[in-house]
């Protein structure tokens, strides 16, 4: 299926504390996988996918208390980076590698979604929309950049470096040659946006995207 056609789909239901992005994406993962989690913070979105769905679960951070975090947990998770060290790692070595509200603070997007796609056999990744109209109303009304649940941070002190949009990863995924076999939207309270929506209205009225992709 293209990314011009992709459909919105809301697989399972919330369970838990767990966050909505992380329940969306581990409903995507099969049973008994293989899923290398990148950028995995406290490891909550690993302990989901061992929990629920019963996967090999390893995972890569950058930040040393994150690791730790997760080896306190029993998890697999090593300290690395993912612009810099997934070539590392060989062909197909997952069935899924996931890449979670990490996107726009990588610095090289599309390397990272290319080596993804590499050594996984399909990609997940979630990322804020930066396009969303409360956004737009904010630096065209105050002239600032937005402060809110999406986007925590001052600009002066954002780990995000890339302001990616709906639009921008749609773009991307055409032109890295990537099949989009998933596309979940969720608008500002956090419900899925209908089945067929065309993508420049994901773009002003979705708040968070959860894609996932294949070769």
């Amino acid at each position: 299926m293209g990314a011009g056609t992709a459909l919105n789909e809301l697989p399972g239901t919330p369970r838990g504390n767990a966050r909505q992005d992380l329940l969306l994406v581990a409903d995507l993962v099969d049973h008994n996988s293989r899923v290398l989690d990148l950028g995995c913070g406290d490891g909550a979105l690993l302990r989901l996918l061992a929990d629920t769905r019963g996967v090999d679960a390893r995972g890569l951070e950058l930040s040393q208390r994150g690791v730790n975090d997760c080896v306190a947990k029993g998890l697999s998770v090593i300290q690395g980076d993912a612009d810099t060290d997934l070539a590392d790692y060989p062909d197909d070595a997952f069935d899924y590698v996931i890449l979670s509200q990490t996107l726009q603070a990588t610095r090289n997007p599309r390397t990272v979604l290319e080596q993804m796609l590499r050594i996984g056999r399909r990609a997940i990744v979630s990322f804020p929309n930066f396009a969303h109209w409360t956004i737009r109303l904010e630096i065209a009304l105050r002239g600032r950049m937005p402060v809110n649940e999406t986007m925590p941070f001052a600009w002066y002190e954002t780990p995000n470096i890339h302001f990616c949009t709906i639009s921008d990863f749609l773009l991307l995924v055409g032109r890295i040659d990537a099949k989009l076999e998933r596309a979940i939207v969720l608008d500002r309270v956090g419900a899925p946006m209908r089945n067929g929506t065309p993508a420049w209205v994901w773009n002003i009225w979705g708040e968070q995207a959860v894609f996932m992709l294949r070769r």
